[in-house]
């Protein structure tokens, strides 16, 4: 039997769920453990609790699953979620409330349904393909802005030069980053380094942020949709077309 959209956003949201139990019971009681690494460079211990809380939910309804954590489980399933039990784990890792879990399912035609939950605030970001998106159940719209002099931008890395914005952010959680484009809340995200986030690090968020109505792409016009391990991209976001060319355009000039 067919599993619904509603059914899909149920199962992210026990995931995340079953994240932030699993990492209040890991570490509320001893905060000092957050800054446990964890088996590869980048990676700490609060990543691998989250991903085998999330797996033990994901696995139990038969889907297939791509993690940053543990690579691609392929069941056979028509549905992946991609995810990244903790996106900005260094910020979890030192108590800075800008982290997240994000959850992306992936069907035949793309990006079906995602969750982005601020996993320090509780604050949710949502979307269903065709039915628009949501921040803790209200619905969002980008910002109006079109010309890079009065955006605000998050940037992931540093430019070797100004782009010209009017501010800029750098936060460390791709996730929140984009969401906050697709809520009004800042304009624009640039990725600053060259080939560096995975598909885990932008797919919930992406949904989230196309949904709202703003644009996202990758600097060099690859998909962003890959459910591939290995895969990684450079992808930049724009409240508005117009900002989004322009930033486009910015970020290709960096290269040359």
């Amino acid at each position: 039997m067919p599993i619904s959209d509603d059914d899909v956003v149920r199962l992210l949201d026990r995931t995340v769920a079953a994240i932030r139990d699993a990492l209040a019971a890991e570490f509320d009681s001893q905060a000092e453990r957050r800054r446990e690494r964890g088996e590869r460079p980048g990676q700490y211990r609060l990543d691998l609790v989250a991903d085998a809380a999330a797996l033990d939910v994901l696995h139990g309804a038969g889907v297939g699953v791509l993690s940053e954590e543990s690579g691609l489980d392929d069941t056979g399933s028509d549905l992946v979620v991609v995810i990244d039990p903790v996106d900005g784990s260094t910020n979890a890792s030192r108590g800075i409330p800008w982290y997240a879990a994000s959850l992306c399912a992936v069907d035949d035609h793309g990006p079906r349904a995602s969750v982005v939950v601020n996993l320090a605030t509780g604050t949710r970001y949502a979307a269903v393909r065709n039915h628009g998106a949501t921040c803790d159940g209200r619905p969002i719209a980008p910002s109006p802005v079109r010309n890079v002099s009065d955006a605000v931008l998050v940037l992931n890395g540093y430019p070797r030069r100004h782009l010209g914005w009017k501010q800029y952010r750098a936060m460390g959680a791709t996730a929140l980053d984009l969401c906050s484009v697709a809520a009004g809340m800042t304009d624009g995200t640039v990725d600053c380094s060259n080939d560096q986030l995975g598909p885990w690090d932008f797919l919930g968020a992406m949904l989230v942020l196309t949904e709202a109505g703003a644009r996202i792409g990758d600097v060099e016009g690859r998909p962003l949709v890959a459910l591939d391990h290995a895969a990684r991209r450079t992808p930049i976001s724009a409240a508005t077309p117009e900002l989004f060319e322009a930033l486009l355009a910015a970020r290709i000039d960096l290269t040359s």
